[in-house]
């Protein structure tokens, strides 16, 4: 049984802290990639929502509703952005 995003906010906040402890961040370092991070995780949320919503109303076939369309959207979004790597 699924206990929410509430999980999912702890483990990103428990997963940022251990990033910025191996990046060797300073203080300031650590706002802006601990925010930015948070940016993208709520980005990400808002078009997975959005993409879902559009795709309850078009006609697919059986096989590829509900988590399997979920799924291929969450390969897709990953793909798109892994091009956002390496820009900054």
């Amino acid at each position: 049984e699924s206990r929410g995003l509430g999980d999912v906010y702890k483990r990103q906040v428990l997963g940022v802290a251990l990033l910025v402890i191996t990046k060797n961040y300073n203080l300031g370092e650590s706002i802006v990639y601990a925010a930015s991070i948070g940016i993208g995780f709520g980005l990400a949320l808002i078009i997975m929502a959005g993409l879902r919503e559009r795709l309850e109303f078009s006609n697919l076939p059986k096989a590829f509703q509900g988590i399997p369309i979920a799924l291929i959207l969450a390969g897709i979004l990953s793909l798109a952005f892994m091009g956002f790597t390496g820009i900054i």
